[in-house]
């Protein structure tokens, strides 16, 4: 809503006619991670476009993302390493599904993957 324009009643139905992009509690970032970690190691800012590319009704804090991979680390699913990319840039803090979580992490994506099928969300061009 613009500063300089008074709040209307035209604002209630507007809100309720464009969809809003949902943000990722805790529990639903576990997940979406594993379900990412169970295909190919990644990094935190590959975890955020990823969701927002194939899931566009979704967004991902930073707050929640590090949170949620201090989690993963300190509950052994997770372990992160240090990687140079290949051209210019800092090295990325990467992270990778432990071998001994992949059972668990199968199951939490599982988990994910049917929360997004039962909870479509319909967005424009967010």
């Amino acid at each position: 809503m613009d500063a300089q324009r008074p709040f209307t009643l035209q604002d209630i139905y507007r809100f309720f006619q464009t969809p809003q992009v949902i943000f990722l509690n805790q529990q639903l970032t576990v997940c979406y991670l594993l379900s990412i970690l169970v295909e190919s190691d990644s990094y935190g800012t590959e975890f955020v476009q990823s969701l927002k590319q194939n899931y566009p009704g979704y967004r991902l804090s930073d707050t929640i993302l590090q949170s949620s991979l201090r989690f993963l680390e300190k509950e052994g699913l997770v372990s992160s390493y240090w990687k140079k990319p290949e051209k210019r840039g800092r090295p990325r803090r990467m992270y990778q599904l432990s071998s001994s979580a992949r059972p668990q992490a199968e199951e939490l994506s599982t988990l994910w993957r049917e929360y997004v099928l039962n909870h479509p969300i319909e967005t424009g061009d967010s």
